[in-house]
């Protein structure tokens, strides 16, 4: 698919036109398309949350405003200072004189040295400050930074070499290259991410119900708490009850001793009377 910007009619440039495509196929293989992926999706999120940053995959580059046969399209790029946005092609003259300053290329069969070769001298002379070529089949990394007041110089990728830009790292494991984020986390494909996320989901859903158990937990200790303040509650109104049939039972007693002492004293008194009388109570 092409596209042109097209400028006014009296714009000597007017009739320039800039492909926003090569013709040729983003990736010849699976593993070096899903790299192709991987690198931009990671690189992406990592500046997520910057607006200034923008990466971009398999898009040509055109440095020079009116001469659309000097492009390159990396495979992946990073331009600092850049809004994010969709463009159909970066052209350089419209990015306000920016060169992406990061540059990825991944390897695959039909790349040769010279195409290669080409490309960095493309980047090198147009003002880019890291490049980096990725061969995940035979897993090796070349990397090349600009010197001070120089061109781009070849560096040794080691898991010790941090991109200056990007502040990520290199490696790899037994069968394939490995990228680290400045957070030492591992640059994740689309499959694995979305399984992170569907862990993360299913971890979210496994405290959600867990939170879920300690709240229904937690509301039935607190109705055992509520009981037993009721029964607690009913033993002191039956104690009280106790308690005061107790006293109750003491008032009568005491009651009873009281007309048992007044009616002895009245027996004892008709008894002296009797006797005053000369009757003796005793033989009645």
């Amino acid at each position: 698919m092409y596209s042109a910007i097209m400028s006014t009619a009296t714009d000597p440039a007017a009739e320039v036109e800039y492909p926003s495509s090569d013709g040729k196929p983003i990736a010849e293989n699976t593993r070096q398309f899903r790299w192709i992926a991987t690198l931009q999706g990671n690189l992406d999120l990592l500046f997520a949350d910057r607006d200034d940053v923008f990466v971009g995959a398999d898009n040509l580059i055109y440095p020079v405003e009116g001469d659309p046969k000097t492009c390159t399209a990396p495979d992946v790029y990073v331009a600092f200072g850049r809004p994010k946005g969709d463009r159909p092609s970066y052209k350089v003259w419209e990015e306000g004189g920016v060169f992406p300053q990061v540059v990825f290329e991944v390897l695959s069969p039909g790349n040769t040295v010279g195409e290669m070769n080409r490309k960095r001298v493309f980047y090198d002379h147009h003002g880019a400050e890291e490049y980096y070529v990725l061969d995940p089949d035979e897993l090796l990394i070349e990397g090349w930074v600009r010197a001070v007041d120089g061109g781009l110089e070849p560096v040794r990728i080691t898991t010790a070499f941090v991109s200056p830009r990007l502040g990520i790292r290199f490696g790899r494991s037994a069968d394939d290259l490995v990228v680290y984020g400045p957070d030492g986390q591992r640059f994740l494909s689309f499959v694995e991410l979305g399984e992170a996320r569907r862990e993360l989901e299913r971890r979210a859903e496994d405290a959600r119900r867990r939170a879920v158990a300690a709240d229904e937990q937690a509301a039935e200790a607190w109705r055992e708490v509520d009981r037993e303040r009721g029964r607690a509650a009913e033993a002191e109104r039956r104690a009280i009850e106790e308690r005061e049939r107790a006293a109750r039972a003491d008032e009568l007693a005491e009651e009873a001793r009281r007309r048992a002492g007044a009616a002895g004293q009245t027996a004892d008194r008709l008894a002296a009377r009797l006797r005053e009388l000369g009757v003796d109570p005793d033989a009645v």
